[in-house]
């Protein structure tokens, strides 16, 4: 896998703006995959550009775990649910940079959105065996990468960890500017 740097924390109010709406809209990308009383998964949510999207989608009964390891971007993150009186549906957890940590989770996720995220891993076969750790059986995983970071032979090799981890590939959804695919959990 090519090697690529985290997203400094600065820049995740430039990926929170109500501008980038118009290039890819949070509620018509998650639509498909988020119901109420979902439990979701979001690690690497900067400061929640689709996070309070998905914490609106799962309604009171549900609940957003959404995990990074730069700590000024949880902060921003739940400023942002603060304001928007969403912070009570929203687990956002400051993780290390080698691991997830979400052993609390064993198999209590129904949907994983990875948008933008296992090219900054250390490693995508940790990113994948931590998730299909925490999903349940059947539980869906949206992953994205930008297209102009993320080569197609990289995201071959991306699917291939997955895949090595139990998650089946079922459909390559099309989101501007990016290269996604949705996986299952067998």
């Amino acid at each position: 896998m090519a090697e690529h740097s985290v997203c400094p924390w600065w820049v995740g109010y430039l990926l929170a703006s109500p501008l980038r709406r118009l290039l890819q809209d949070p509620a018509l990308i998650l639509a498909p995959y988020v119901r109420a009383g979902m439990t979701v998964l979001e690690p690497g949510p900067g400061m929640g550009f689709f996070t309070l999207e998905a914490a609106r989608m799962v309604g009171p009964a549900g609940h957003v775990i959404a995990v990074d390891a730069q700590p000024k971007m949880i902060d921003g993150l739940r400023r942002r649910a603060q304001r928007a009186g969403l912070l009570d549906r929203i687990d956002a957890r400051v993780c290390p940079t080698d691991s997830m940590a979400l052993n609390d989770l064993d198999s209590s996720v129904d949907f994983t959105f990875a948008f933008a995220v296992v090219h900054e891993t250390p490693s995508a076969e940790r990113f994948f065996a931590e998730t299909a750790r925490a999903m349940k059986k059947g539980a869906d995983l949206l992953l994205a990468e930008p297209a102009g970071h993320v080569g197609e032979a990289e995201f071959e090799g991306e699917l291939s960890a997955a895949t090595a981890n139990g998650l089946k590939l079922v459909d390559r959804p099309s989101i501007k500017r990016c290269v996604a695919a949705l996986l299952e959990k067998e």
